[in-house]
C-alpha cells in the first residue's frame, strides 16, 4: 500500500511501532527526526495518493483533543474528537481533507497514552462528554495496523459516563470482533445512496458491503449509528435513498439505531477549489451551490431544508425513531 514509510527516531523502541512494523516491509522504512520536517512542507497533489502514497509514524505534539463544532452530534453534551491520525486510504470525491492538508500521505500518531491522559482531563471536566475518532481519518480502515482499539476500549470501560464514537466507511472490523462491546461505545457508518457510493466514494467498500457489516456488528452487540452525510442532490434522490433505507431495514431494525445524522454536501472555499481541480467532470463539483452564512459552499437554505426534511420523514416512515435523527452542521 505504501511506497515509503517514515518513522520518527523517538518511537523506534515503542510497542506500538513494532506492532505496525509487522504489516510493512522493513526495507521501506526511513528513520527521521520529526514528521513535521517532511510531511506537508511541500504541497503534494491529492490524487498522487493513487500511486504514490507514503506512511508517517510518530508522536503528535501540541493539541491532542479538539472540541467539535456545533451540531456535530446528537444531544446537548460536549463533543470532542481526538487526533490519532491524518488522512485516509479512501478517495471520496467530496472529502474535505483534499483541501485541508498539503499532503494526502497517511500519518499515524502512536502516543496513545498522551491522548488518554488528555481524555482523562477532559472527562473530569465534562463527565458526560463524547469523544469521536475519525475526524481526520477513517477510524477502522487501518485499525489492524495500529492495534489501538483495545487500549481505548479499556479507557471507556473504566469511564462509563463518557462515550466513544468510531466513524467509518470501512468493513475492516477484525480488531473490533476481538473485543467485548461496551454500552458507551458506538460504531457509526457513513452511507449514501447505492448510486452515490459508486459515483463518489472512490476506493471505499460498497454501500451493500457496509450494510452487511452493520448487520454483523449489530448482531455482535455493538451500538450502531448512521451518517447519511453528505447527501448529494439529484432528481432521483428520494427513490435512491429509499432503496438504501429499505436495504438497511432488512439488515437491522431501524428503531434500534442509536442515532442518525443527515447532512448535505458542503465545502470550505479552499476545499471546493480542490474538488473542482481534482474532479472537473464529476457531478460533485457542478451542483447548484451558493456561499452560505458560514462561508461554506453548499445548497441554499430552502433547498437544504427540503432535502433534509424529506429524508427525515422518509426515515421515520421506514421505521426510525424521530428523536434520534439530527441535522449535521445545520
Amino acid at each position: 500500500m505504501f511506497k515509503r514509510v517514515f518513522v520518527e527516531k523517538r518511537v523506534l523502541d515503542s510497542d506500538q511501532y513494532h506492532h505496525i512494523l509487522k504489516h510493512i516491509k522493513k526495507d521501506k522504512v526511513e528513520v527521521i527526526d520529526k514528521i513535521s520536517d517532511i510531511w506537508g512542507r511541500v504541497k503534494k497533489p491529492y490524487l498522487q495518493k493513487r500511486g504514490n502514497l507514503n506512511l508517517f509514524i510518530g508522536k503528535k505534539d501540541g493539541t491532542l483533543i479538539k472540541e467539535a463544532p456545533d451540531a456535530y452530534g446528537l444531544g446537548d453534551e460536549k463533543h470532542f474528537y481526538y487526533v490519532h491520525a491524518y488522512n485516509c486510504i479512501y478517495e471520496c470525491q467530496y472529502c474535505y481533507l483534499q483541501g485541508y492538508f498539503n499532503s494526502p500521505d497517511i500519518v499515524l500518531y502512536i502516543n496513545h497514552d498522551d491522548i488518554l491522559k488528555k481524555m482523562t482531563q477532559t472527562a473530569n471536566e465534562h463527565p458526560d462528554c463524547w469523544f469521536h475518532a475519525g475526524e481526520f481519518s477513517d477510524s477502522l480502515a487501518l485499525s489492524h495496523y495500529t492495534g489501538e482499539l483495545e487500549t481505548y476500549f479499556e479507557f471507556f470501560k473504566n469511564n462509563p459516563k463518557t462515550k466513544l464514537e468510531l466513524r467509518t466507511k470501512s468493513v475492516n472490523t477484525k480488531e473490533l470482533e476481538k473485543l467485548t462491546p461496551l454500552e458507551n461505545v458506538y460504531l457509526s457508518f457513513s452511507l449514501s445512496s447505492h448510486k452515490g457510493g459508486k459515483l463518489f466514494d472512490n476506493k471505499c467498500p460498497s454501500i451493500k458491503a457496509r450494510i452487511k457489516t452493520i448487520k454483523k456488528m449489530f448482531d455482535l452487540g455493538y451500538n450502531i449509528g448512521i451518517h447519511f452525510d453528505p447527501v448529494v442532490y439529484d432528481k432521483d434522490f428520494k427513490e435512491d435513498y429509499q432503496e438504501v433505507f429499505d436495504d438497511l431495514a432488512k439488515a437491522i431494525p431501524l428503531d434500534k439505531i442509536s442515532y442518525i445524522s443527515l447532512g448535505v454536501v458542503r465545502y470550505t472555499k479552499d476545499v471546493y477549489r480542490e474538488v473542482q481541480n481534482n474532479y472537473p467532470k464529476s457531478e460533485i463539483s457542478t451542483g447548484p451551490y451558493i456561499k452560505s452564512f458560514d462561508n461554506k459552499v453548499r445548497y441554499n437554505k430552502p433547498m437544504r431544508n427540503w432535502i433534509l426534511n424529506t429524508l427525515k420523514q422518509m426515515l421515520i416512515t421506514s421505521g426510525s425513531r424521530p428523536s434520534v435523527i439530527y441535522l449535521c452542521m445545520e
